[in-house]
Formats: structure tokens, C-alpha cells, sequence
């Protein structure tokens, strides 16, 4: 099956790729543990698929009175696949927009920088 160009096999690599940065580098340094507040506070942290485009997402949960409970998605970082084996990376801004970082990167250099640069973990 293709999207794009974009086989999936090389779709199930990077999302391997993605879910161990998340489950051996993000969660344990950012997300340790979860410490209910009241007020949002972090619970997760993952990655979803939106076309060609994965994003790394924290979702947190309420802790005031009047949405106790209810929780929502806050995405920090995004994988974008351009050709075969290359991708861009973007940061998600204050404003709600994203802004590419670094462009035509291998997977290996996207997920070490991914890792390695500050601005792409979650806050």
C-alpha cells in the first residue's frame, strides 16, 4: 500500500523507529511518572500518524474543578516524510504553527536529533 510514494514499509520503520525515542528516551526523562495537579498536567506521551506527517504528542489532563478529568493533545514535534528515506523536522510553536528545523534528514539523523536537540521535548 503507498501514500504519496510513501511505501508501507518504510511507514512501519519510522513509526518503530519514532515509538522507541518515545519509550526509551521521552517517557523516562519527561514523563517519568504522572503527578495529578490542579491544574493541567501531563499523562502521556505518544506519536500519531497524520498522512505522511508523524506527530509526537503530550497529552495532558485536567485537574480544575469545572473539566475535571478531561484530557487533550498538545503536539511538541514533527516528523515529515519528503522522498524516500528523507525527512524534515519541524517544531510546534506558542502560536500553533509549525516551523521546519532541519530539512532532508535520514531517519537516523531525525530521530538522534530528535533526542538531541532541546526545542523537539516535550515541556
Amino acid at each position: 500500500m503507498r501514500s504519496s510514494g510513501f511505501a508501507a514499509a518504510e511507514k512501519s520503520a519510522v513509526t518503530a523507529a519514532c515509538q522507541h525515542l518515545i519509550d526509551d528516551f521521552l517517557k523516562p526523562r519527561f514523563l517519568p511518572a504522572i503527578r495529578p495537579t490542579q491544574f493541567n498536567y501531563p499523562v502521556d506521551i505518544l506519536g500519531k500518524w497524520h498522512g505522511t506527517k508523524y506527530r509526537f504528542i503530550q497529552r495532558y489532563r485536567s485537574g480544575f474543578p469545572e473539566n475535571l478529568g478531561e484530557e487533550f493533545d498538545a503536539p511538541f514535534a514533527r516528523l515529515d516524510w519528503i522522498s524516500r528515506g528523507r525527512f524534515d523536522l519541524q517544531w510546534h510553536r506558542h502560536t500553533g504553527e509549525w516551523f521546519c528545523l532541519y530539512r532532508s534528514l535520514t531517519l537516523a539523523e531525525a530521530i538522534d536529533t530528535l533526542g538531541s536537540e532541546g526545542l523537539f521535548h516535550p515541556h
